[in-house]
């Protein structure tokens, strides 16, 4: 099949007002959240249902050509970038919550529904959806799927795994299956935890069941300041050594506390070299003693300050500075490169001492924001990409930050996925045979590689060269004057 006899099919499956051909338009869709990589795609195709994916998968499998899941595009590692000619399917139009079961808690939606719309739809009933995202004002559960992503709730409420009960998704032949159950036991292999987090290689995602969680009774938002990034360290993994569990524990170091305080006066110490923002929920009266743990804890590392929010409105300014951190680094460097690896906690300070040392190496500058209480890194090279050659610097001072990641136990990815970013550095991570295994599972799945091809595994045929960069300097200085 041609490529115009292939447009023409693809318009009549799912409407000549939702597929886009124009250069110009393909134009919007040529990368994700991690734009040093691009690709064009032949085609963007807007399906608004099962059946319509259904009718886009058969045909790219017909005709060869690439097939590129994407929900919002706010994608870190370049999962959702296109294969060059490819097609993009975008899930703007499957934006529905199908259903609500409060007494099961339960919500049936669309992959395109937005993470935080599901939350705020459900919340007057007593239930919240858990996963919550840096992004999540604007991710969508399909894509959090595809990424297995976290967020800073994840310490005590699991990743995304965790909280989807069953889903459809549309294979390589074209055929629709459910994987998962209704209910809380599913018979059989575990078939919906072999699809998530696959990245958009295995199959397309068209819908979901997914957990809610319970309101918590009470709410305690704490501030923790350190002169030293090491003491912060030790803290957290002591808070978990003393049994207590916050639902979330973030750090900040002092670039970032730099930066938002720059751009949001979210109320950080700007003498602090770091900073634990540290939240209980539950019981009122069994949150108390743990917060005289926490605080105690903090004490004995050198804490400088410590404070508990006395309002929702604080609490919330205390969030928004985590929340929207990533957008405020345009307020310090003309680009930053966001990086996701995870280390065990006990490895906390070595490990971003190393980074330090890194970044030294090449003459660039790392800051940190991240999941602190499961180890969870967000280091971010700091660079101008106006300075030739300092973007291809930047890249691989992060591939050297991953490796640090690595030789300190931990692994490449925490929640942002392998996708283009890290894909070279899987060999560092796995063996031959491992990878091997994996290569085979995916293949079974889609024996023609009609599915996400040059994502996750290192050589193949698809290949996505780097970019020029301005562009990724463009987001960081965009996003900071979004956040503000």
């Amino acid at each position: 099949m041609d490529q115009a006899t292939l447009i023409q099919k693809l318009t009549a499956a799912v409407g000549e007002d939702y597929i886009h051909t124009d250069p110009v338009a393909l134009r919007a869709y040529d990368c994700d959240a991690l734009t040093i990589y691009k690709g064009q795609p032949s085609a963007v195709v807007l399906p608004g249902s099962t059946e319509e994916v259904q009718r886009v998968v058969r045909l790219c499998r017909e005709a060869g050509v690439p097939l590129i899941p994407r929900g919002a595009g706010t994608c870190l590692s370049g999962g959702a970038t296109p294969a060059p000619g490819g097609v993009l399917a975008v899930f703007v139009r499957m934006n529905r919550i199908l259903e609500i079961d409060c007494e099961n808690r339960l919500a049936r939606v669309q992959p395109g529904v937005v993470n935080l719309h599901l939350t705020r739809e459900v919340l007057p009933r007593g239930l919240h959806y858990a996963p919550d995202p840096s992004s999540q004002m604007a991710c969508t559960i399909g894509g959090n799927a595809a990424e297995n992503s976290g967020g800073a709730h994840c310490l005590k409420y699991g990743m995304t795994t965790n909280h989807i009960q069953e889903m459809t998704v549309v294979l390589a032949s074209g055929d629709a299956v459910r994987l998962g159950a209704d209910g809380d036991e599913a018979p059989g292999l575990d078939l919906r935890g072999f699809f998530i987090g696959s990245e958009g290689t295995f199959a397309v995602i068209t819908e979901l069941t997914v957990r809610l969680t319970p309101n918590p009774e009470g709410v305690r938002t704490m501030l923790a300041c350190f002169k030293e990034v090491g003491d912060a360290c030790r803290t957290v993994s002591e808070v978990i050594a003393a049994g207590a569990v916050p639902a979330a524990m973030e750090l900040m170091d002092r670039y970032t506390i730099e930066a938002i305080e720059k751009v949001m006066q979210a109320g950080y110490p700007r003498d602090a070299g770091a900073v634990l923002l540290l939240e209980l929920d539950g019981l009122p009266a069994s949150m108390r003693p743990l917060e005289k743990l926490i605080q105690d804890i903090c004490a004995r590392n050198r804490c400088s300050s410590f404070r508990v929010a006395q309002s929702e409105a604080e609490r919330e300014s205390l969030w928004m500075g985590r929340k929207k951190a990533f957008g405020a680094f345009g307020a310090i460097a003309p680009a930053y490169y966001c990086l996701d690896g995870t280390v065990p906690r006990s490895k906390l300070a070595v490990v971003l001492a190393e980074f330090d040392q890194i970044a030294a190496r090449y003459g660039l500058r790392i800051t940190n924001v991240f999941h602190a209480g499961d180890g969870s890194l967000h280091p971010n090279v700091l660079f101008d990409d106006r300075v030739p050659g300092e973007t291809a610097r930047a890249v691989e001072c992060g591939a050297e930050v991953l490796r640090a990641c690595i030789r300190a136990g931990g692994v490449l990815s925490g929640e942002h996925g392998i996708g283009i970013e890290k894909k070279r550095e899987m060999r560092d991570q796995f063996d031959a045979a491992t990878l091997g295994i994996m290569e085979r599972v995916r293949d079974a799945v889609d024996p023609e590689g009609i599915f996400n091809p040059g994502k996750i595994f290192p050589g193949g045929e698809v290949e996505f060269p780097l970019a020029g960069a301005a562009q990724l300097g463009g987001v960081a200085r965009m996003s900071a004057a979004f956040s503000k």
